[in-house]
């Protein structure tokens, strides 16, 4: 059903492109096929009238909601025409200055992964086409910058076009402190990379909340689904500001912990206090903050919690969940 009004929404757009005079609903009904094939000549089908006057007017918004612009004529004997005059619906042309062109550039230069080269390096070619500067390279390969976005997770490129084209999914995932993985069914709102990872921020229906999910935690394939969003999607997704939370980087208090020596450099990278113990221990002073104990637990006995009492059972029973399976 898509294809076939997409199809008809083409035909209709060209009709009213290429004629130079103002077409009558009439003449376009019986010069669209698919409008032929629905309600058939007006004067065989008279009584398909209406049916047709809301399709034409159904696919005409459509058509002027995708920017084509309809102009409506009435003619001397007052019938209403329609048509597309090309002046009215050409781009303008599209000049670049330098620094746009190399902001550009760079962008497209960002995204040189194995499955993002093909895109990117077409987009570069339009932008050649728009005015991109000769002398601006940005695959020169002794450039000051050398930005890279790593894509290395198969469920980033399913899951970018499932928020493009707004589409739920289904995926397993395992959790850092789950001993299998388990299916979320989740609409995808945006991706974002964060020190290094892919994050996808999202609706999960089964829990009934906003989520956020670690590629590198997705297992298998990303299965599309066709129904709806059944969730109102956020104007702002502040995916980072919701990783970091539970990361503790926006913790207002400090947790003690022991941790085993010449191991844990990611908390010992954050610890506001380093003091030694002996016995191949030392005893850090780490900010707490939300998810603080799903990351402890990633060390496994590598780290023991000191205080506070509540963040030692919470760890504790995370270990005990792990343990169960």
């Amino acid at each position: 059903m898509a294809i076939a009004k997409a199809e008809r929404l083409m035909n209709l757009a060209l009709c009213l492109l290429g004629t130079r005079r103002p077409l009558s609903k009439r003449e376009l009904r019986e010069s669209i096929e698919a409008y032929v094939e629905t309600f058939g000549p007006e004067q065989t089908a008279p009584g398909s009238d209406d049916a047709f006057n809301r399709m034409f007017e159904r696919d005409k918004d459509d058509l002027r909601e995708l920017g084509l612009v309809i102009e409506t004529v009435e003619s001397l004997d007052g019938e209403i025409g329609y048509l597309a005059r090309r002046d009215s619906n050409r781009l303008p042309a599209i000049t670049l200055d330098a620094e746009e062109a190399a902001a550009l550039g760079l962008a497209a230069k960002v995204w040189q992964q194995a499955r993002l080269a093909g895109a990117a390096s077409g987009a570069l070619q339009k932008l050649r086409a728009a005015g991109l500067p000769e002398d601006v390279d940005p695959y020169e390969a002794h450039s000051a910058l050398e930005p890279r976005i790593p894509v290395h997770e198969a469920a980033f490129e399913p899951l970018m076009l499932a928020c493009r084209d707004r589409r739920p999914v289904v995926f397993d995932y395992r959790k850092a402190t789950a001993a299998r993985p388990e299916t979320r069914q989740v609409e995808p709102w945006a991706l974002e990379c964060w020190r290094g990872h892919w994050y996808l921020a999202g609706f999960d229906r089964d829990r009934g909340a906003e989520r956020v999910f670690r590629l590198s935690r997705i297992t298998g394939k990303v299965r599309s689904r066709g129904a709806r969003y059944t969730a109102p999607v956020p104007d702002v997704v502040t995916v980072r500001e919701t990783v970091a939370s539970w990361a503790g980087e926006t913790a207002d208090r400090s947790a003690l912990i022991r941790l085993r020596a010449a191991a844990g450099y990611p908390l010992r990278a954050k610890a506001t206090a380093v003091r030694e113990l002996g016995d191949g221990w030392d005893e850090l002073e780490i900010p707490y903050g939300h998810g603080l104990d799903a990351w402890l637990v990633e060390f496994g006995p590598d780290v023991v919690v000191l205080e506070p009492a509540e963040l030692r059972a919470d760890v504790v029973d995370r270990l005990r969940a792990v343990a169960k399976g």
